[in-house]
């Protein structure tokens, strides 16, 4: 659909303007959004908008950029649904569970994997997410790590190679192995359709010197570093992942001082020392449903890191797609403001991405923007679980109402 749009009659609009007024989320009242091309073209005073060759009227509502969600699985078959009961009624979660999905994963058809992830795509977008990163992780086999990034490609360019999830079962007694596998003929197959590559360093899971040789091989070939770190107890993976200048280290659940310190020394803004800056990324999701600690996002925060809301969405550990529960967690349990907790779901999700044109709405970002059906984006943790997301538009085309 050609030529400009008007969104107007907007009661409070989030840009993430972080150089001009109205605080951390750039807040203007009374404002109008002009998008061309696909691009926003203009933000101002709604009295002094220009034509526009067609019209959306905000109603009153609150704008925001769309959602973008830095860490999501949805590339897989089967669901366990079980395992989340077992777990509510008191079982510990361990991260077991992934090679359920592996198995159910391996089993199914290109269509299958391709219908679940457009499922859950067109589910997030309802929910006001524009932008979102998926994973591999559970095939484990060269041709299944491929395919699932193959897959992943048709519906986002942030693809990241997670082949190093956990071991699976075929390797469990040669864990090395597979290491070398990884990081040779499926690194290989997966690095045309990746553009990142993340490692799980966790107990169970990979060890450091592990999780360090899979990452430089990644970045040998030109991936972006990612990290599962310290979820499920303290470890080396947010020391890892600063050490290697990672976009993101992700779930930050357990972490000791030095932690907090490595972090807030990588920078603290996404647009100053924008490529040096590692993004703790939390995912309350996984805690809401392993009732497991929540993160202390407050504590990163006041230590001056940067963090980023992701809702982890996978059939075991976190199956959520909507960021506005996250962002709701995040103020509740995690002592996040509603400011913080959206400008974490907006554009601390970029900074994890290390994307500039999606997270804010200013001239030149792509024209992704949420339409509330509520006057302020304190809504969104002022009323869980109330759908308010009344309109998405994505690169400048409204998407079908929720």
């Amino acid at each position: 659909m050609r030529g400009s749009l008007l969104v107007d009659n907007i009661g409070e609009l989030v840009t993430n303007d972080i150089g001009g007024e109205g605080g951390p989320l750039g807040i203007r009242r009374h404002a109008a959004v002009l998008v061309e091309d696909g691009q926003v073209a203009w933000v101002g005073p709604a009295r002094d908008a220009p034509a526009a060759d067609r019209r959306i009227d905000a109603e009153g509502g609150a704008v925001l950029p769309g959602f973008v969600d830095s860490h999501a699985h949805l590339v897989f078959a089967g669901d366990r649904a079980a395992e989340f009961a077992a777990r509510m009624a008191g079982e510990p979660y361990t991260g077991g569970g992934i090679r359920t999905t592996v198995g159910a994963t391996r089993a199914a058809s290109d269509d299958e994997l391709r219908a679940t992830v457009r499922r859950l795509r067109g589910e997030a977008m309802r929910q006001g997410t524009t932008t979102i990163e998926i994973k591999s992780g559970y095939g484990l086999t060269v041709a299944d790590e491929a395919r699932s990034l193959r897959i992943a490609a048709e519906f986002t360019e942030d693809t990241t190679f997670l082949g190093a999830h956990v071991v699976p079962a075929e390797y469990a007694d040669r864990p090395d192995d597979y290491v070398g596998m990884v990081c040779g003929p499926m690194l290989a197959a997966a690095a045309p359709y990746a553009r990142w590559i993340d490692v799980f360093c966790e107990r169970g899971a990979f060890d450091v010197d592990h999780a360090r040789a899979i990452l430089a091989c990644g970045q040998a070939v030109g991936l972006g570093v990612r990290v599962h770190a310290n979820q499920l107890g303290p470890g080396p993976g947010v020391q890892l992942g600063v050490e290697l200048g990672a976009a993101s280290v992700d779930h930050c659940t357990h972490l000791t001082d030095a932690d907090v310190d490595a972090l807030a020394s990588t920078g603290t803004t996404w647009v100053s020392g924008f490529e040096l800056t590692t993004v703790a990324t939390l995912l309350p999701g996984a805690e809401f449903s392993t009732r497991s600690p929540y993160p202390d996002a407050r504590r990163l925060l006041d230590a001056g890191a940067t963090v980023a809301l992701a809702t982890d969405c996978n059939p075991g550990s976190s199956y959520t797609s909507s960021m506005p529960f996250c962002i709701a967690l995040a103020v509740r349990e995690m002592r996040m403001t509603p400011a913080e907790a959206v400008w974490a779901a907006t554009a601390g999700g970029a900074a994890a991405l290390r994307r500039t044109d999606v997270g804010r709405l200013a001239r030149g970002a792509r024209a992704d923007l949420v339409i509330l059906d509520a006057p302020s984006h304190l809504h969104l943790a002022y009323r869980p679980g109330v759908p308010l997301i009344r309109q998405v538009l994505h690169n400048g085309v409204p998407q079908c109402r929720p």
